[in-house]
């Protein structure tokens, strides 16, 4: 890991002057690659400075419209872009050789495995010591220099080694339309000699991107909604689910036709909400089997047909694969593909045209609509706490639902706060992010650094557990010196929760910090934070009225002290059927 970068954060000018202008830079392969990820809609790089991207960093600053921002290890930058790509659809980030690469690599493979494009850039050794036999520093002393590349190619759906300049354009621009297409990152490495080195073939301003949509095979296309159609309209008490691969798919806006046209219910998976429209009048809740919200199972599991959008059938989101879903009564829908029950299934059909399609041969149908509204109970509103009682898990929850709206983004950290705001209502234009499938402790404090940088109009409000934050604590340095005014709760109940109820031993217990007085020492008095501790109902009312009046144009830092013992009911029942599924002896040979 190298030092951190304090070049043009914005907010925080800077007398340090760049080693490259714009007007020397041109035709450059590094003012090439700075026009791209403007074009693109990237404003806000994320590094970490090492020797062999220096050059090229000098050129991304270089450039007016981009933002470099230096983090303080490449895990943050690389989950930093992950946030970034959430807000803005596209991300970067720029590391050294191979200790910055493999230090980024597991941000990578989550963004990989939520389906989002991160250009991950990584400065590489000098053109002239490839093929030489020579030793660099930053490697594990080898001359094969390909275990870097070797280990991206795992993660990301391009990689691109730049060491000349006769084909750097068309390797660059393959990379970035690849991760546009693919909405997967992409790995590109760039000698570190060249970035400054003019070529004929940067000579212009890059031909802005046309990317051609994929269209659907149209025979296919118009086949599954007909079979789709015909099933749906025999069923009787017909739902639908969505799920994550909504993104992927640009989907919402036609899943929203889709469940406006046909009158049907709708629920979304874990890793499915917010992506699907919580206020509407359809929505009843999140569909996960045994921990659904309530009502929600009872009404996906008992219907005569059911429509997964975009799902994700992992041990997580299934708990421990004990959804009662029969697949003949299931219509899958894919990004590119659709499956009937046990039946067809069409290749090449695009989940957004289907869906749009879809929607006009569905007769209405709000029969398990009416049928929900008879039978749902709506929950109970947890009882104001004694003064000096201790504070609960759910008081906490009641109260940051209350400061929800439509200019505020949630973050949540892995682990009891999964299920907490699983159980919240998002208003309308309300935001919300989390990993869910890879599920990396400590991916909340960059990935909240990159959402914030990339949605000005909202305030992100994270949810961070203890063990999660002292993985990756450093970062909410870079938040102030960004002038970011998110609120963070971090959660103190002295160890890692989640995997408590999956399997305790004395390794769940960590080290406890003081941490606001940790938050306080890296502030410095630089920037606008603020911190305070919590232990009641009336010291969260006291904190959240600061943070969201006095203090909302700063970063709130509140720490909550809770029972190590007090958890969501449905983080208990989720543990003991993954713990469940993950014990289960080996098949007999």
């Amino acid at each position: 890991m190298e030092a951190q970068n304090h070049i043009g954060v914005k907010g925080h000018p800077t007398t340090t002057q760049p080693a490259v202008r714009a007007s020397s830079s041109s035709g450059t392969l590094g003012r090439h690659l700075a026009r791209r990820l403007v074009q693109i809609g990237i404003r806000d790089v994320f590094s970490v400075p090492g020797d062999f991207n220096l050059t090229l960093l000098d050129h991304l600053v270089a450039e007016p419209e981009l933002n470099l921002i230096g983090c303080c290890n490449e895990l943050n930058a690389g989950y930093a872009a992950d946030g970034y790509v959430r807000a803005k659809g596209v991300g970067a980030c720029v590391v050294t050789f191979t200790v910055g690469g493999l230090s980024v690599l597991n941000a990578i493979a989550g963004a990989y495995s939520e389906d989002l494009p991160v250009i991950c850039i990584v400065g590489g050794p000098n053109s002239n010591d490839f093929g030489t036999n020579r030793i660099l520093h930053h490697t594990i002393g080898l001359p094969d220099f390909s275990q870097e590349f070797r280990c991206f190619q795992t993660v990301t759906c391009h990689q691109a080694v730049v060491n000349n300049l006769e084909n750097a354009h068309e390797q660059i621009d393959t990379a970035i339309s690849t991760a546009l297409k693919e909405s997967k990152p992409v790995y590109i490495s760039i000698s570190c000699n060249l970035p400054a080195i003019p070529h004929p073939t940067f000579a212009r301003e890059p031909v802005p991107f046309f990317l051609a949509p994929w269209m659907s095979n149209q025979m296919a296309l118009e086949a599954a909604v007909e079979a789709t159609a015909d099933l749906l309209n025999k069923a009787v008490k017909p739902i639908i689910v969505g799920g994550p691969k909504l993104r992927v798919a640009k989907a919402q806006k036609a899943f929203v036709e889709l469940v406006d046209a046909c009158g049907y219910p709708f629920a979304a998976m874990p890793s499915g909400k917010g992506l699907v429209p919580e206020h509407h009048p359809h929505f009843i809740g999140t569909y996960r089997g045994v921990v659904s919200t309530s009502f929600c199972s009872e009404m996906v599991e008992s219907a005569d047909a059911y429509v997964f959008i975009g799902p994700t059938f992992d041990d997580s989101s299934s708990v421990g694969y004990s959804l009662l879903i029969k697949k003949e009564k299931a219509i899958i829908i894919q990004p590119k593909r659709v499956t009937i029950g046990n039946g067809p299934s069409f290749g090449w059909v695009f989940m957004a045209e289907f869906l749009t399609a879809l929607a006009k041969k569905l007769k209405k149908n709000s029969a398990a609509v009416e049928n929900h509204r008879q039978i749902f109970v709506p929950p109970t509103i947890p009882l104001k706490h004694n003064q000096d009682e201790p504070l609960g898990v759910n008081i906490i929850f009641k109260h940051i639902q209350e400061m929800l709206g439509g200019d505020t983004a949630v973050i949540s950290e892995i682990g009891d706060s999964w299920f907490n705001f699983q159980k919240l209502h998002l208003p309308e234009n309300c935001k919300y992010e989390f990993q869910m499938l890879y599920a990396s402790i400590g991916w909340s404090v960059g990935a909240t650094l990159g959402y914030a940088q990339a949605a000005e109009d909202k305030r992100v409000i994270a949810c961070i557990g203890d063990g999660s934050f002292q993985v990756t604590a450093q970062d909410i340095s870079t938040m102030i010196r960004c002038g970011q005014r998110n609120i963070i709760f971090l959660i103190n109940n002295g160890g890692y929760t989640i995997e408590v109820e999956i399997h305790d031993g004395p390794y769940n217990i960590i080290k406890n910090w003081d941490y606001t007085r940790f938050v306080d020492a890296i502030h410095n008095g630089e920037g606008k934070c603020w911190t305070a501790k919590v232990k009641t109902e009336d010291e969260l009312t006291a904190a959240i009225a600061t943070a969201t009046r006095d203090k909302q144009d700063s970063l709130c830092f509140i720490e909550i002290f809770v029972h190590r013992d007090d958890t969501s009911k449905e983080l208990l029942e989720w543990g003991s059927r993954v713990g469940s599924a993950n014990s289960r002896p080996p098949n007999p040979q």
